[in-house]
This record gives C-alpha cells, structure tokens and sequence, in this order.
C-alpha cells in the first residue's frame, strides 16, 4: 500500500478525518469528519480484484446507510438543542448511537463486519480493527444510554464469542475476535474514558502483532498454519503466546485491560455481566487455542531452509521483540510500577 502516492495520499486524508471527528464540538462536525473517513478509506480497499471491489461495496453501502440515519438523527438533534453535544431526548439520542454502533461493527450491528473483513489484506483489515474504531467509539462515550448499550454490549460479547467457533478463515477469527473485544470497551467505557482507551490502545497492539505476522507469510486460513511457516518450534510458540496474551489469559499483557474492567464490574456489583464476560471470554480462547492445537500435537518435518529464510528477517526480528512484549508485558510494567 505504501508504495502508492495515491494510497499515502488518503492514508493521511484518513488519519486527519479522525482528528477531525475526535475533535469536533459539534455532532455536524463529526458528521463531516465520518464522511471524509469513509470516503478515504474506499480507495484504501481497492486491490484491484473482485474480493476487494465486494468488500468495498458492501463497506460503502452499510457506511452511507449508518451515515445516513446519523445526519438525519443530527438535524432533529440540532433542531431541538442548537448545537450542544447533549439532549434530554432519549429517541434521537437512541438513533445517534445505533448509527455509530453500525459504523463500529458492534452486535447486532455486525452483519456487514465478516464480510467486508473477508474480502480485505491484512494491512486493510488491521486499519478496520483499530484505527476506523477510534471516531465512533469516542462519539459513543457521549451518550451513554444504560439499557441499551447493556444489550449491544451483551450481544457482541456473546455474538464475538460464539461465531469464531466454526471459522477456518483467520480474518474471519479476527473479526469475531475484535466484536468480543468491542463489548469489552463499551464496558469499560462506563467506568471512565481513560479505561477504554487504555483497553483499545492494548488492543491495538495485540492485533497488530499478530496480523504483522499473518501479513508477513501471507497467512489467510487455518490449514495454512500447519504446512507453511510452523515447522519451526520458535514459529509455533511465539504464535501461541500471542494468541493467549489477545485472548486476555494471566499473566500474559493482554491481561491487563480486562484485569481492569473486571476490577470496575465487581466494585460495582455487576456480577451477572462480569460472569457472562468471562465465560464468553473462555469460549474465545478455546478457538485460539484451536489454531495451535495441531502443531503441537502432531509431529512435521521440520524444514531448515524455511527457518534460514525467516529468522535472519529484520521483520521477523521486530516481531519476535513485539512478541516478547506481548508475552513478558505484564511483567516489566509491574517491575516498572514498583521502580517509579
């Protein structure tokens, strides 16, 4: 991607629409902000093949449709309140935030997620998870509605949780894996706006690190784990552990944000979201699980050319150096905790 003038050229256009949607002190603002964000981010999708023109396509259509129930909610919004970011009116304040929970990709809003997802690179798919998450999410911390949001939250950790079980496509287990970890951040939105940016900052490091690697080896099905790159023990374990430190498992770095959210459930009694979190939470990592599970039963040959191609890689060094954080994260932010 970064070898086009044009495709840099509306990476930063990309870029400077979010600040503009972050920053905005009125919704009309943010409006134009999504808008700019979308429309820079079709050309980004745009492989020249018919996948990627799909993609495109069905992101296009259900964006321009959640774009635009948002403008329509904004000018009854505006109408009644004369540009403040808050109103007493529950139905426009309802219709806002079903908006943004669509552009976010959050249940039940999700339909449109897997299949643009499936039809992306890497480099696309890892700008979807992250970085397009930033505007609607921050736009959503303004409106908390409890009841609903409780809903959308347990839908998309349940929804996340359960649709990964029967994937062998690895965008696909990314996808329902940032759905669970979306219900997550809306949970730890209602603590306060620090936790879920830390949530959604840790977040976006783990799913950076493992489609750094899927992008590296061109990595887009299950069985392709299994006979490509992983006849290298190293290959395998690195894999592994991150795997675990994206699922949330102790004491890996992954752990931390929802360490944290757990510890706000429970000093706020919300025992029955806490439970059902966790065990959702179990299920995800099961299908993680799922992807190691055979390399390390069963027995390959181990090809040696395959480790002399990779390891002398400069990106295979960053990965393993992005691995190590991954794993020992915990860890070092403890021993730096108790030097400072």
């Amino acid at each position: 991607m970064f070898n086009n003038s044009s495709k840099i050229l509306f990476f930063f256009i990309l870029i400077m629409s979010t600040m503009i949607t972050i920053s905005s002190n009125s919704w009309l603002g943010t409006w134009m902000g999504l808008e700019i964000n979308l429309l820079s981010f079709i050309p980004l999708m745009n492989d020249n093949n018919l996948m990627s023109n799909e993609a495109s396509l069905k992101y296009f259509l259900t964006q321009a449709l959640a774009s635009s129930i948002l403008l329509f909610s904004i000018i009854l919004f505006m109408y009644q309140n004369n540009f403040m970011l808050y109103n007493k009116n529950n139905s426009i304040n309802l219709m806002i935030l079903s908006s943004l929970l669509m552009k976010s990709g959050t249940a039940p809003f999700h339909f449109w997620f897997p299949n643009v997802m499936e039809g992306m690179n890497w480099i696309n798919s890892l700008i979807l998870m992250t970085w397009q998450k930033i505007g609607p999410l921050m736009l959503i911390s303004y409106l908390i509605i409890k009841p609903f949001l409780f809903t959308c939250i347990f839908l998309s950790i349940v929804v996340g949780s359960l649709g990964g079980l029967n994937q062998t496509s690895l965008r696909k287990l990314m996808t329902f894996s940032s759905i669970n970890h979306l219900g997550w951040m809306l949970m730890s939105m209602f603590s306060n706006e620090s936790l879920w940016i830390t949530y959604f900052l840790f977040y976006s490091f783990l799913t950076f690190n493992m489609i750094f690697l899927f992008n590296m080896f061109k990595l887009y099905h299950i069985n392709q784990l299994f006979s490509l790159f992983l006849f290298n023990k190293t290959f395998k374990f690195s894999l592994f552990l991150n795997l675990l430190s994206l699922g949330g498992l102790p004491p890996f770095l992954g752990f931390i944000p929802k360490w944290l959210t757990i510890q706000y459930l429970t000093l706020n009694n919300q025992l029955f979201m806490l439970t059902v979190m966790i065990v959702m939470t179990l299920i995800t990592l099961f299908f993680y699980l799922r992807l190691c599970y055979t390399t390390f039963m069963l027995n390959y040959y181990e090809n040696n050319w395959n480790f002399n191609i990779y390891w002398n890689n400069f990106s295979m060094n960053i990965y393993l150096l992005f691995s190590f954080i991954s794993t020992f994260g915990m860890f070092i932010i403890s021993i730096l905790y108790y030097l400072i």
